[in-house]
């Protein structure tokens, strides 16, 4: 059975004392992918080390295009406007364009939108941190990665920044309180999500703990949220739905 050929693009690390006991983000997605059950070949493509992001419909094994990509999160920000970043905005532009499967997570989410005429900004009332109950929207009710899951679902989340106006056209998905604009898609198969799928318990914890001092600046209680840290089984399950997604897409025949 040929494998799929799936994407990461790496454009963070995580905290080094998370890296060295649990890996870094890119693990933490592959191993969300591979819980599809899929036959899944992974790639990572790190920009900001100078790596070249392949042609979004092109391969070096031109017998297995790639079949989807998935952004990760970052310590940078969007507002940056680094030259890796500005360079994957295009690289994303040109994939949503050419239809390629995209899941871009937190900065990845934030990136996704802006490529795409979205604004990104810090967010008003500061940081959101810990697990937190995302809602979906009726428009999601129909969408082919959300619709099954439950009206609201709690999720690992932790930015400071976020998309506060999609791009136009996006299809408005899940929210909550904090955040208006939790997930979105663009065009047919092209998400991004702000909380983190692929976070578990102890990683959630690590950046609240790495984020305690701005918490309590803006009066949040360290306390109350690493006790209501808690396992986020339907927000996981995303990148193993975007894995079938994917799969699905790629061996569908291509119109000629």
């Amino acid at each position: 059975m040929t494998a799929t050929r799936l994407l990461i693009v790496k454009l963070g690390d995580t905290l080094p004392h998370v890296r060295s006991a649990q890996g870094d983000f890119e693990d933490w997605i592959s191993h969300g992918l591979r819980a599809s059950g899929q036959v899944l070949d992974i790639e990572v493509c790190d920009p900001r080390q100078g790596d070249v992001l392949p042609p979004p419909q092109a391969s070096k094994q031109p017998d297995t295009p790639l079949a989807g990509v998935v952004v990760t999160g970052s310590h940078a920000m969007v507002t940056d406007r680094e030259g890796w970043s500005e360079h994957t905005a295009c690289w994303l532009r040109d994939a949503v364009n050419a239809g390629l499967p995209v899941l871009g997570i937190c900065y990845g989410h934030q990136l996704l939108a802006h490529a795409l005429g979205g604004t990104v900004d810090d967010h008003p009332e500061g940081l959101e941190v810990g697990t937190t109950d995302v809602w979906r929207t009726h428009e999601g009710d129909n969408d082919p990665l959300f619709a099954a899951l439950p009206s609201h679902w709690p999720a690992q989340v932790a930015h400071r920044q976020s998309v506060s106006e999609l791009p136009q056209g996006a299809v408005h998905l899940a929210h909550n309180r904090f955040e208006p604009h939790h997930a979105f898609r663009v065009g047919r198969c092209a998400w991004g999500v702000q909380f983190h799928p692929e976070f578990d318990i102890d990683a959630t914890r690590a950046y609240i703990e790495h984020l305690s001092g701005s918490l309590v600046q803006q009066g949040a209680s360290v306390h109350e949220l690493n006790a209501a840290v808690q396992p986020t089984p339907v927000a996981a399950s995303l990148l193993a739905r975007f894995a079938n997604l994917a799969c699905g897409a790629a061996n569908r025949p291509h119109a000629s």
